[in-house]
């Protein structure tokens, strides 16, 4: 009011309302989904060195016929066996707090700093699981919405322009099966992990929904690509592990098929949370997450009965 003065009544410092909420609120992380399909390799761990060696036996060369001749020798092949090696490394972060600090929060410092690292942690490894997918031979580049081309030179010679649909997922999983023999994941069917855009652009496909009206009526309801042409579909929104925008402006969505023996997992020690030893007259204080693991493809080939993977990406 005009006939009024207001003054405050503090001259400085910060204004504060002390009335807090007792639930703290978090932001959300992407979803991993990329460990679940990984296990450590046997037999290595700590005291054996920086990396296991896998061996790899391929296949013999099939015969026109193995029919044999009386009083000739039966034919010899020879057994090719190669070995891949996955070295691990030092992985981790941490985030320093003081005593201070917890001592005059209303919440528990240490417990906070713990979910936050440990969801950090699980997108980092996440995201390391993908980019040992992408390592594979095998690219796929959606050149039209009813072309695909493939590359077996471990990069993508092509530019999507158009985003992935069902004559694609037909023909990856054709590819997959005749051409470069790939063994299925569990069961009879392969694994395929599709960002939000890829899944998008199959299930916007006319062709989709009539094969789904009567398999699986929900699957639309649900936003579902659900298990189709031996594929068992798995939605990522993780971008940072597979990208919703590749290809001539960003029309394609990018995505891993695969089946079993794909990458390999070497673990020297376990990720996990650890306090710091406190300092400062217990006046420092932190915590870390730590661990010693790497991530590698197991066939680092295009053969057929050797490659695993296939990349849908672009130039």
């Amino acid at each position: 009011m005009a006939e009024q003065t207001w003054s405050f009544d503090a001259p400085t410092g910060v204004y504060k309302n002390h009335e807090m909420s007792e639930q703290l609120r978090y932001a959300a992380i992407a979803e991993t989904k990329g460990l679940q399909f990984v296990t450590p390799e046997p037999g290595y761990g700590k005291k054996k060195g920086e990396s296991i060696t896998i061996s790899r036996v391929s296949a013999l060369t099939v015969p026109t016929s193995g029919v044999l001749t009386e009083n000739i020798s039966i034919p010899e092949d020879v057994l090719s066996i190669t070995t891949v090696a996955v070295t691990v490394n030092e992985w981790g972060r941490s985030v320093p707090y003081t005593s201070l600090s917890d001592d005059l929060s209303a919440f528990n410092m240490q417990n906070i700093v713990q979910r936050a690292l440990r969801d950090q942690m699980k997108v980092v490894l996440d995201n390391a699981v993908f980019a040992a997918f992408k390592t594979g031979q095998i690219k796929a580049e959606a050149t039209g919405v009813s072309s695909i081309n493939f590359d077996t030179g471990g990069a993508a010679t092509q530019q999507a322009v158009a985003n992935l649909d069902m004559y694609h997922v037909e023909q990856i999983r054709d590819y997959m099966y005749t051409t470069l023999l790939i063994p299925p994941y569990e069961g009879d069917d392969y694994i395929g992990l599709v960002s939000t855009k890829a899944k998008r652009g199959v299930i916007s496909d006319p062709a989709w929904e009539p094969w789904h009206r009567y398999t699986d009526p929900e699957a639309k309801y649900n936003s579902e690509i659900g298990r189709m042409e031996n594929i068992r579909f798995i939605e990522i929104n993780n971008t940072g592990a597979l990208s919703g925008s590749k290809g001539l402006n960003g029309v394609c969505g990018e995505a891993i098929f695969f089946g079993t023996d794909a990458v390999a997992m070497a673990v020297a020690e376990d990720p996990e949370l650890r306090a710091k030893i406190p300092s400062d007259y217990g006046r420092s204080r932190g915590v870390a997450w730590y661990g010693i693991l790497n991530f590698g493809v197991v066939w680092t080939t295009a053969n057929a009965g050797e490659a695993r993977i296939i990349h849908l990406t672009s130039t």
